[in-house]
């Protein structure tokens, strides 16, 4: 099912969940977290790879599993950064090929250490208007609610969405946050600028207070000194901080339905029962 078949549904909650190729190799584990994850039926699975494209291979392995074996609906991520038109050519074939309808597609994060970088395509943008006209795949994009840490203004921001938009993007995935506030902010905003495809909000139960802290510093997300101060207490219990990630996230989902979000998208950290607990909490 195509993303604009799957979002034009209103009169259910769309939830979607994003995995990544292990580090370690140990996709067994993995595939045994995404047939819990399947039990709740979700409208894709996202798989990522690394800077530049890195781990490709192991998750072409992992779409191919997904879709042939567990049967699961799956969205390969598809990034351009460092990437040459062949690269991209290629990729794209090798997904089509494999009967896969929908990507994400991204600019991609640059890898620290590599000898040649091409400079084919800046940014998503470019990929995107290379795509419309190489393939018929159908393309979900990135949106960043406390604006991109490379954009200029937050303006600038939204009017980047609004270009993905206007080439063509059927739903955006938000970045991960932990103030509804921005969000509600920045819906609004782009409501305004005329973007009306959905976007979606990207939502990360916390299992570690380490793993918290790194994402705050890592990409700037915002977080109230409250909440920080809430997972801080369970820091030396890994149950007791699941548990907390998990009543967080449903609060947070539950105010997001208010405000009328239309879907869930879960950045799983490749384990099924956090999410699913939030699932089950709001649903």
């Amino acid at each position: 099912m195509k993303l604009s078949e799957i979002y034009a549904k209103y009169n259910k909650l769309i939830f979607s969940f994003e995995v990544f190729p292990p580090k370690n190799g140990d996709t067994q584990n993995l595939f045994e977290e995404l047939a819990k994850m399947n039990q709740k039926k979700p409208a894709l699975i996202s798989v990522t790879y690394g800077a530049g494209g890195s781990n490709r291979n192991t998750s072409l392995d992992i779409v191919k599993e997904l879709k042939n074996h567990l049967k699961q609906p799956v969205m390969p991520h598809f990034t351009c950064v460092c990437s040459n038109k062949q690269y991209i050519e290629k990729y794209i074939r090798e997904i089509e090929e494999l009967g896969i309808t929908n990507i994400l597609a991204l600019r991609g994060d640059e890898p620290q250490e590599i000898d040649v970088c091409y400079r084919d395509f800046k940014s998503a943008l470019d990929l995107i208007e290379y795509l419309r006209k190489h393939s018929e795949l159908e393309f979900a994009v990135a949106a960043y609610p406390e604006k991109h840490p490379k954009a200029k203004t937050f303006d600038d921001d939204i009017d980047v969405l609004l270009k993905k938009q206007n080439l063509g993007a059927k739903v955006a995935y938000t970045q991960v946050f932990f103030d509804n506030e921005s969000y509600y902010k920045f819906f609004d905003i782009c409501s305004k600028k005329g973007i009306n495809i959905p976007i979606i909000p990207g939502i990360m139960p916390i299992i570690s207070y380490n793993q918290l802290k790194k994402i705050v510093e890592l990409s700037g997300t915002k977080i109230d000194s409250k909440v920080m101060n809430y997972f801080e207490k369970y820091k030396d219990s890994k149950e007791d901080t699941i548990k907390a990630g998990i009543e967080f996230a449903s609060l947070q989902c539950e105010k997001l339905i208010e405000f009328g979000a239309r879907g869930m998208h879960f950045y799983t950290l490749n384990k099924a029962k956090s999410s699913l607990e939030v699932i089950n909490n709001i649903t």
